[in-house]
């Protein structure tokens, strides 16, 4: 069975953000067009995420390497490793985002973090990192209300940039934007995007 993580990073209504309405409606179209997967939800402003600091650095070293660890570092690698394990054991990968502030959500930054892990999602070589994750696909849903030139964008290439440390090349990308820098046209760029996240749904 076919197990599809989905990711959203986004605690706002489907009536107030485009990004939730993208996850609503790839989530609706997949579970139609692929009734035998399991399929695994996970919002990101649900959980708590601590962020990767002096605590986790221990910790994820100490956990490589069969080390005692202090009773914070435990408590923060429990989390680390339950989202590690999570993305690991999907065979595919659904992350919701919007472009907030030129970036993605903190929460999904912090994320991408627990993911970073020697000998589970990339190893070191003497050519340099080699991604262990060849075999993962992952979409990714990111709507933002301006129109951004592709080297001016901070959020899906800084999402991408990471999952290519991961040896992942297999992403579908679909972006809803500028439905904020168009007002006029704002419902039929939204609702074209809508119908673009199902088809795409049905293809992953």
């Amino acid at each position: 069975m076919t197990t599809t993580l989905f990711i959203k990073a986004n605690n706002r209504s489907a009536e107030h953000s485009v990004s939730v309405k993208m996850y609503d409606a790839f989530l609706s179209s997949y579970k139609e067009s692929h009734p035998q997967d399991s399929i695994v939800e996970v919002n990101l402003l649900h959980e708590q995420l601590p962020y990767l600091g002096a605590t986790m650095i221990a910790g994820n070293y100490k956990f490589a390497q069969g080390m005692t660890l202090t009773p914070e570092e435990e408590a923060e690698q429990r989390i680390v490793r339950k989202h590690l394990e999570q993305f690991l054991a999907a065979d595919k990968v659904v992350i919701a985002f919007p472009l907030w502030n030129l970036t993605v959500p903190a929460v999904l930054h912090t994320y991408l973090d627990y993911l970073h892990q020697p000998r589970k999602t990339f190893k070191y070589t003497a050519e340099g990192m080699v991604g262990l994750l060849p075999d993962k696909k992952v979409a990714l849903l990111n709507a933002r209300g301006g129109v951004y030139a592709d080297h001016e964008e901070f959020a899906v290439n800084f999402v991408k940039k990471h999952l290519q440390v991961f040896g992942i090349r297999d992403i579908t990308t679909i972006v809803i934007e500028g439905h904020n820098q168009f007002p006029d046209r704002s419902h039929s760029i939204i609702m074209e995007g809508l119908r673009n996240t199902a088809l795409a749904a049905k293809l992953f």
